[in-house]
This record gives C-alpha cells, structure tokens and sequence, in this order.
C-alpha cells in the first residue's frame, strides 16, 4: 500500500484540475502543465482534491499510483507557488549575468560560457555571484541549475565553482611540505 499514493492532493484557491483521456491539467497564475499518467492508475477530481487510485495490485500499478501522486502534487504545487533554486558562484573572477534570452557566465575559462535561458525557466542574477533559477515545472527547474553547476562544478580544494545555496562542499587539506 502506497502511504503517498493514499494522500489526496489538495487543490489550492486559484489552480484549476482536470482530468481528461489519460491527461492531468494544472492551471494556475504561473502558468499550464499538464501530465500524461500510466493506464495503471485512475485520476479522479472530487471535493477540492484529486485522488488516484490504482486499477489493480500489480506491482507496476502500485508504483505507478505512488508516483503519479507526486508528480500531481508537485504541478500543482508550481502553477500555484512555484520553485526555485538558488546557486552560488565561488572563485576569483567567476561571475554571471543575464543578457538578453542568455545567462553569461565568466568562470575562468578562456572564453565565457553562454547559456540560452529555456522559454519556461526565468534566471535572475541579484548579484554577479548569485544565480536564482524559478519555474513552475519542478524538474525543468532543477535540470537546468544541474545543467548550470555543470559547467564548474566545485572543486574540494578551495571551493571554486558553482555550486547549490544549501550544498556543502567536503574539503580536501592540500599538500604539505
């Protein structure tokens, strides 16, 4: 028995929930996702929540209901809230801003790195070494701060990279004499 899966998922004031053909729509004020769920599971709206349930007791149906919960319940949670991620830039020189559709980063590479913002992630640079990542879709959001961090990640001798607001980096003691 799944303990996710058997938890409605409440509807906010303001976020609209339908379920039609195989597909779940969220619409809110940050925007439309929609989920094309497995035919292991039923989706029902009733009362304010959503309920899945699933068709049988199939191991892949009892994965696919657990699952299903909580993808549902993070679209709702980003049309009506949203997410965000916060990165750090650590290094002498290393900085980033937002030019235009592109975030460039100068991360002590010969050249600056130029990465296109996707249509439904905003970027925004406060400072030159602070990046914030915000959508409605939670995994577009993480993959590109992950894509982002990709281009230097941290090293454990100084810190110097880019790394996440909440990660700790495990140093290393350098060599001795």
């Amino acid at each position: 028995m799944s303990r996710i899966g058997k938890l409605p998922v409440p509807i906010p004031q303001g976020v609209t929930v339908d379920v039609a053909g195989g597909t779940i729509t969220a619409k809110g004020r940050l925007g439309t996702l929609k989920l094309a769920y497995s035919g292991d599971v039923n989706a029902a709206v009733a009362d304010g929540k959503l309920t899945v349930t699933p068709k049988s007791e199939t191991k892949r149906a009892r994965m696919a209901w657990g699952t299903t919960r909580a993808l549902v319940n993070n679209m709702v949670a980003g049309v009506s809230k949203g997410f965000s991620q916060n990165l750090e830039i650590n290094g002498v020189g290393y900085r980033a801003a937002v030019q235009g559709k592109n975030l460039v980063l100068q991360l002590g590479y010969s050249h600056e790195v130029i990465f296109p913002i996707p249509d439904d992630v905003k970027i925004v640079c406060e400072k030159p070494t602070a990046i914030a990542v915000t959508g409605a879709d939670r995994q577009r959001v993480g993959q590109t701060a992950a894509v982002i961090r990709a281009f230097r990640k941290p090293e454990p001798y100084k810190g110097k990279g880019i790394k996440y607001a909440t990660e700790t980096i495990r140093r290393k003691e350098g060599k001795k004499k």
